[in-house]
């Protein structure tokens, strides 16, 4: 025979049911309260309120009737079509007791209820297209997001010897991937990085920036001297790349302590930041072309060695920073905002860039940029050399 309790309400099974039935029921009644508080039309109510207290106050409703109109049109704006209609119907009531109560003429009055109809409708309309537009943004803003880590990978905080981080920012106001271009990978061959910027923009500049990538990631892996993987570059864009298109870019690596090579294919210059903290623009010994451009310049790039040592750091970048202008048309001072905001952690330098930069443009930029900076710290700062998670890489829809 089984016990009393075991067949009461407080059976032991039945009492924790009982409890996630009423956690659940609890739940989504918040949730419904939630979402009915978000999608109920606050400003549209309002101004329908407004209007009805003045036409009450003031009388001659005949004047204040067509402004209810102002409700639906604006909830099209904001809410779905279910928020425009309700609206809708609030503004033909509050029109309907106003001109009863004004002894308003059937005729006009008629006239003026089947405006707020007739707004009504095309505002539901509207209320749809635009639900159906943001769908569609929300999904090209998905797609855009898993390319741009599919092309541009996030770049670990730590690489071989090396504090990294990065900063990327597309110019384009819903785009989150344009031209510019960086990679910062460690290789049987040491650690090896690029920053690159496509002529042009959409999707031809990212479609050739993927190129780029792809054939860097390859040839940073496969050759063992760093000319080698930017001629492997050139050939690839030499047979994709049309006549006038052509992409600069500073690629560097770290073949053996306390040398870095630099191969700089007309782009702006890097950066380097000796340990005592002074900046010193990087400049080749002999300009190079453009990649994708040798065959009408007739030369090829130069192999720039520089000493680097604990302490030093490296920053490479694109021209959308050093040629962001403020209102009075002035560039950027980078080396100077990088003098100003150094310090031993990279991700906590860029930072103090992006704020610098986004003030000095007034919260723009107009063009897409990217920073790229290194530091070798010294062996009593970190132990062993490893390869971290992601944890320094910043990625933003229209500012940097």
């Amino acid at each position: 025979m089984s016990h009393p309790r075991d067949l009461g309400d407080d059976h032991w099974a039945v009492r924790p049911y009982r409890n996630r039935v009423a956690g659940a029921g609890t739940s989504a009644r918040r949730r419904v309260v939630a979402q009915l508080a978000a999608g109920t039309p606050v400003l549209p109510v309002l101004i329908v309120t407004v209007i009805v207290l003045v036409g009450l106050a003031a009388g001659a409703g005949v004047i204040w009737l067509p402004l209810l109109a102002a409700g639906p049109a604006l909830a099209a704006t904001t809410n779905g079509p279910r928020g425009v209609l309700g609206i809708g119907f609030l503004a033909v009531a509050a029109g309907v007791t106003l001109g009863i109560r004004d002894g308003m003429p059937s005729r006009e009055l008629a006239a003026v209820l089947s405006a707020l109809v007739a707004v009504t409708l095309a505002s539901g309309l509207a209320g749809v297209l635009r639900v159906r537009r943001e769908r569609v943004l929300a999904a090209v803003r998905s797609v855009a997001e898993t390319a741009q880590h599919a092309l541009l990978k996030p770049v670990p905080s730590t690489v071989g010897p090396f504090q990294a981080a990065v900063r990327y920012s597309a110019a384009a106001a819903e785009a989150r991937i344009g031209g510019d271009l960086y990679a910062l990978i460690p290789t049987p061959h040491g650690v090896r990085l690029i920053v690159g910027d496509v002529r042009g923009k959409g999707l031809p500049a990212v479609g050739t920036a993927a190129l780029v990538l792809g054939v860097f990631r390859e040839a940073a892996h496969d050759e063992p001297d760093l000319l080698a993987v930017v001629d492997r570059i050139e050939r690839s864009l030499a047979r994709n790349l049309g006549h006038d298109d052509f992409v600069t870019a500073v690629v560097a690596g770290y073949p053996r302590d306390g040398h870095l090579e630099v191969v700089n294919c007309g782009h702006t210059p890097p950066l380097l930041v000796g340990a005592s903290g002074s900046v010193t623009a990087v400049e080749p010994a002999h300009p190079s072309p453009p990649l994708g451009l040798r065959a009408l310049a007739g030369h090829g790039p130069s192999l720039h060695v520089l000493p680097f040592a604990d302490g030093d750091q490296l920053l490479l970048y694109t021209d959308g920073v050093t040629e962001a202008r403020d209102d009075g048309q002035a560039f950027y001072p980078l080396a100077e905002g990088l003098e100003r905001h150094m310090s031993h952690e990279p991700a906590r330098t860029l930072g103090a860039l992006h704020d610098e930069l986004l003030a000095h443009v007034g919260g723009r930029l107009h063009d897409d940029a990217a920073l790229l900076l290194i530091r070798k710290p010294a062996a009593s700062e970190t132990g062993p050399a490893e390869v971290t998670a992601p944890a320094a890489v910043h990625e933003e829809r229209c500012c940097l």
